[in-house]
């Protein structure tokens, strides 16, 4: 646990908690099971973590002028072009263990960032619109925790739906044990159904 008076510690802490919040989603499923669409607009949790860590190679990379080590292995901006959700799917050539280990690997290149730079260190966001370009370390470290909080909320969410995996990590579950949840459901139901 930081420092509670080291506020770039904190906030890297909140970032790596919710970086592995969003992995732990994906322990134990076959490559089918990450990859099926589970909603009507194609979420997929093996989707979702290669979202974020495309996510996170571009703000912690370009923003403040590093590339990442091996840019092939990333969604490049022209892939954009012919396909808007190029970032929210595992292609057929890319695996789990394959996505799950280049996550690995920009968190180590995105905590590098954080740890080399001042929390007002600037930066540039390019994709952002013009006149809100102009970012700090502080800022960007902010915003993609708020996004990776939000993925991994959404994964929770479809893992739970897939074979009730629920929490926020492994032995730490946030919800009550031994709770009778189809009766609590049908509680909730019922006080639904009086709106109807």
């Amino acid at each position: 646990m930081a420092d509670p008076g080291d506020t770039k510690a904190v906030l890297h802490d909140y970032l790596r908690s919710a970086r592995e919040a969003l992995l732990w989603k994906l322990d134990g499923l076959t490559e089918r099971e990450a990859r099926l669409p589970r909603t009507a607009t194609g979420n997929n949790l093996l989707g979702v973590v290669k979202h974020c860590l495309n996510v996170e190679a571009g703000y912690f990379g370009p923003t403040f002028g590093r590339e990442f080590p091996t840019p092939e292995d990333l969604v490049p901006e022209e892939a954009f072009e012919q396909d808007p959700q190029a970032d929210w799917y595992a292609r057929e050539d890319e695996t789990k263990e394959g996505l799950i280990d280049l996550y690995r690997r920009v968190a180590v290149f995105a905590d590098t960032t954080i740890e080399q730079l001042p929390l007002d260190a600037p930066g540039r966001v390019p994709w952002w619109q013009p006149g809100r370009q102009t970012v700090t370390l502080h800022q960007i470290i902010l915003h993609v925790t708020c996004d990776l909080a939000r993925h991994a909320g959404h994964a929770d969410i479809m893992r739970e739906q897939h074979d009730s995996t629920i929490g926020l990590r492994p032995g730490s579950t946030n919800i009550p044990d031994d709770h009778d949840w189809p009766a609590y459901v049908t509680k909730l139901t019922s006080i639904a159904d009086r709106f109807a």
